[in-house]
């Protein structure tokens, strides 16, 4: 049949639901239990028994097989399916004769007895059937799914009626998130939440998204990240902060980025970058173990650690402590037979370049590297033994990042002057220079303890924990062009 003739079809039935004083689409249906819910107490009763328990579920009619003057319905939540037992002579002809004409992908409440069907089906023994929603349009093929790439980031709402697996990655998400909260709310830290529209963006090394705010006057920037504002907290007395939420980077589209994304950031007074190593050894494991990982990464075991210059002097044969210039280390690559990238107009831009050539794509059980250049990390407290090296890492598993950490630095009059070095960069073409932000520098200048502090890319590490491939796997509503 036509898609038109199916809409029109349906649309028909809709009205003639109403002619019979049906409502297709009430205000509520109360008391529904889950149909996993429903299911587990009687997976040990035999073929042929009834329970004696009553139940109401709700969900979409995935499946109908007709026999006479009984038929057997599916009907699908997120939790599973259950199957609905309806019998003429139980529901009555009128009603009975109503629930057949329904059409898959509408949204019907049950009610009736657990039992057992004499094949071992559990299934629900319907006594009266309720119609809560009435699709107008025919649901994806139950036998194909949703297997166009455009239709599923376009119309998720479609890949998660057809695809379980799907939905399973997005159940898995929230898992990862509310043990996230669990673990760091069980270790003293609280969650705080700061402004999304900034005065002065800052935090990384990323291009904003840039408003008007017409109350005031004045331009605004969505967030790049929530650093500044979290460390003034630590400033502020509250020691344990953290905060999860979304960050916006006016930055391409790729398998590992979306310019809006989701991050967890936290900061812990006293504490250095190797207690924050620890922490996220710690997290990661309580994560693997509460959504029962069971991939071939190893979040159960210590993880490798590296310094950065050693990574990539193991992978190149180029010492990127020895050459401390762009043109130095420029030379330095083609003594050892390796492509000299063009656009790389700063030494930090072409040990980035290194590292997420080289390096990164080989890391692939969890790693840590420690101990970054100066160069790449305006905001880390200067290494306690190591000249031109900040105590930084970065954390990595299946070749991709998926976390960034320091010693913070919280010294005004260090930090004073990387903003002056910033500053310079921005003059000299660097759209991702950090601006200079004398509020975060009046808060540093009445004294922040040592902290350390990390952000991890829950996006990332959702693709990392789930298989995925892409980062719009994991976005339920990614960015999109429009379909114009």
């Amino acid at each position: 049949m036509a898609e038109d003739d199916l809409l029109a079809t349906r649309r028909r039935k809709l009205d003639e639901l109403r002619a019979a004083g049906v409502d297709p689409f009430p205000h509520a249906f109360e008391g529904v239990e889950a149909v996993a819910v429903v299911k587990a107490p009687h997976e040990a009763l035999e073929p042929g028994s009834d329970s004696g328990v009553r139940a109401r579920v709700a969900g979409r009619l995935a499946a109908r097989r007709d026999a006479g003057k009984m038929a057997f319905l599916d009907l699908v939540d997120r939790s599973g399916r259950i199957q609905l037992w309806a019998k003429r002579d139980v529901l009555g002809e009128e009603a009975f004769d109503r629930l057949l004409s329904l059409d898959l992908g509408d949204i019907v409440g049950a009610d009736g007895e657990i039992i057992r069907t004499r094949r071992g089906e559990l299934s629900l023994l319907l006594d009266e059937a309720t119609v809560l929603a009435k699709s107008l349009r025919p649901p994806p093929d139950k036998f194909h799914g949703v297997t166009d790439t455009e239709t599923r980031y376009r119309h998720r709402e479609l890949d998660l009626m057809a695809n379980e697996e799907t939905r399973e990655a997005f159940i898995t998400r929230a898992k990862i998130v509310s043990t996230i909260r669990r673990h760091l709310d069980d270790r003293g830290f609280i969650e705080v939440e700061t402004p999304v529209l900034q005065p002065i963006y800052g935090g990384a090394a990323a291009r904003p998204f840039t408003t008007h705010f017409n109350a005031l006057d004045q331009t605004m920037y969505l967030r790049i990240a929530t650093e500044l504002y979290l460390k003034r907290c630590i400033v502020g007395g509250l020691e344990r902060v953290y905060e999860l939420g979304k960050d916006f980077r006016n930055e391409g589209l790729s398998p590992k980025h979306n310019p809006e994304f989701t991050m967890v950031e936290w900061y812990e007074a006293y504490a250095d970058y190797q207690d924050i190593a620890a922490r996220l050894e710690a997290l990661l494991a309580d994560i693997a173990s509460a959504i029962a990982y069971s991939g071939e990464l190893r979040f159960d075991e210590p993880w490798k650690r590296e310094t950065l210059a050693g990574a990539i002097s193991a992978r190149t044969g180029v010492d990127i402590l020895a050459s401390r210039s762009l043109e130095a280390l420029q030379a330095a690559l083609k003594e050892k037979g390796l492509e000299v990238p063009e656009g790389e107009g700063t030494w930090a831009r072409l040990v980035d370049h290194l590292l997420s050539r080289y390096v990164e794509p080989e890391l692939v059980q969890p790693t840590f590297l420690f101990d970054y250049p100066v160069e790449l990390s305006p905001f880390a407290k200067k290494h306690r033994t190591e000249d031109g090296l900040v105590e930084r890492f970065e954390a990595f598993a299946n070749g991709m990042e998926i976390a960034n950490a320091f010693t913070e630095l919280n010294d005004p009059d260090d930090q004073r002057a990387r903003f002056s070095e910033q500053r310079a960069a921005a003059a000299a073409g660097d759209e991702e220079a950090q601006p200079h932000d004398e509020s975060f520098l009046f808060a540093l200048e009445h004294g922040m303890p040592p902290t350390g502090g990390i952000g991890i890319g829950i996006d990332r590490l959702t693709i990392l924990l789930t298989g995925r491939s892409t980062i719009r796997e994991v976005i339920l509503f990614p960015a999109l062009k429009n379909e114009s």
